[in-house]
């Protein structure tokens, strides 16, 4: 009796990948959202001595749970699959990040916030995992290209809905986290749980029988990535006080001068594309090379044109870090082990946004001004740059997919 052949896995097309974009903007969102709000958020809490310290804190709150709890998601994710935890997360997120509207608390916002955080951990290690399973190499490079141009398009829109929110009422801000249940409906939609992906595995040269965690790998992506997004915040931080220091005072002004520089995330995100073919470690060479360039010439210059070339440079590099680093990581990941590995992703990326204020902190006391701490991280990433160029060569073997 002859053998049934297996049932075709189902293939993800432009609706699993539009959807995977969009949602996984959210994140995005608990942090752009919430500038616009800030000095009114202040002025409601002014009665509180704290509250200069503690709105600012608020907003990078979720970074750090996620930084803590991005490696369990990736555990849950591996072992009760991918659609029932961002289904479950993305209705979190809706539920945790709106809450805010309805309180009055400075200290019920905030652990508010670090709740957001848990939601953002399980989207983010989920999504990541999820266009490793959906898509193969060439169908990642597409889709995350895809999300590095539209995701200034879209935070120029949060902003400007922020901003109407807030001059509504001081939390109204808080409102637009409603769009979590706009990406819970999204996802119940056209997002399915993946079967295998033996074949991408088997394009990708990634052993079938291989069941032990590639430990290896996860850690060279776990380092580079925590330096790369170490890296990545420091002009995102602290970028105003650079142009303060070359004597742009004004707010509007820095605004202006920053928008057209800030278009060149878009760029990054078209070299990401054009580059694939020349493998991991090229990619990564161009990350480091642009963002060290950038900051370094940022704590070199002192004029607002050389600002914006400089910034220009910087804001390339910073486009084509995160799809780089992503795609990079999943190529060693096995179905198995995606959830964990992209959570280690999740775990290292997201320190690093929380290290790298207190890192710029320390070579700005060191050198005596911000601009002398960006010279300095300048310097470390095109130090970076070569490393991972020799390193990443040594590694590459004609026949492996790890590190080329």
């Amino acid at each position: 009796m002859p053998i049934a052949a297996p049932p075709l896995a189902r293939k993800a097309g432009a609706a699993q990948g539009i959807t995977v974009v969009t949602v996984g903007f959210l994140p995005i969102v608990a942090i752009v959202a919430m500038f616009p709000a800030v000095p009114a958020i202040i002025q409601h809490f002014s009665r509180d001595p704290s509250a200069m310290t503690k709105v600012p804190a608020m907003v990078s709150a979720p970074g750090l749970t996620i930084a803590v709890l991005a490696l369990f998601a990736g555990l849950f994710v591996d072992r009760y699959g991918r659609r029932r935890l961002l289904l479950g997360s993305t209705l979190l997120y809706g539920v945790v990040g709106s809450i805010p509207f309805f309180l009055d608390s400075i200290n019920q916002i905030y652990v508010s916030r670090l709740a957001l955080g848990v939601a953002e951990a399980a989207i983010l290690t989920t999504l990541n995992t999820l266009i490793g399973d959906y898509w193969d190499d060439k169908g990642r490079h597409f889709w995350l290209t895809i999300q590095g141009l539209v995701g200034p398009f879209l935070a120029t829109a949060v902003i400007v809905a922020s901003g109407y929110l807030t001059g509504v009422r001081w939390n109204g801000i808080f409102l637009i986290y409603t769009v979590g249940f706009v990406a819970f409906l999204a996802s119940l939609a056209f997002l399915y749980e993946p079967a295998s992906d033996a074949t991408a595995r088997q394009m990708l040269g990634i052993d079938e029988e291989r069941t032990s965690f590639p430990l290896r790998e996860a850690t060279a992506f776990g380092v580079v990535t925590l330096l790369a997004s170490s890296l990545y915040y420091v002009f995102i931080i602290n970028g105003g006080l650079v142009w303060q220091e070359i004597g742009v005072m004004d707010s509007g002004s820095i605004g202006r001068l920053t928008a057209i520089p800030s278009l060149f995330v878009m760029a990054g995100a078209a070299i990401f594309w054009l580059t694939g073919r020349f493998g991991a470690r090229w990619q990564l060479f161009l990350v480091f090379a642009l963002l060290g360039t950038g900051l370094a010439a940022i704590g070199l210059i002192h004029d607002w044109r050389g600002m914006v070339v400089a910034m220009a440079v910087q804001q390339t590099g910073a486009g084509m870090a995160v799809p780089t680093l992503i795609a990079w990581t999943q190529r060693q990941l096995p179905f198995a082990h995606r959830g964990r590995g992209m959570g280690i992703w999740t775990a290292c990326f997201f320190f690093g946004q929380f290290s790298s204020p207190l890192l710029v902190s320390l070579l700005r006391q060191a050198t005596g001004h911000m601009q002398g701490a960006f010279l300095a991280a300048g310097i470390f990433g095109l130090v970076c740059a070569v490393a991972s160029l020799v390193v990443l060569s040594r590694r590459a073997r004609p026949s492996a997919a790890y590190g080329a």
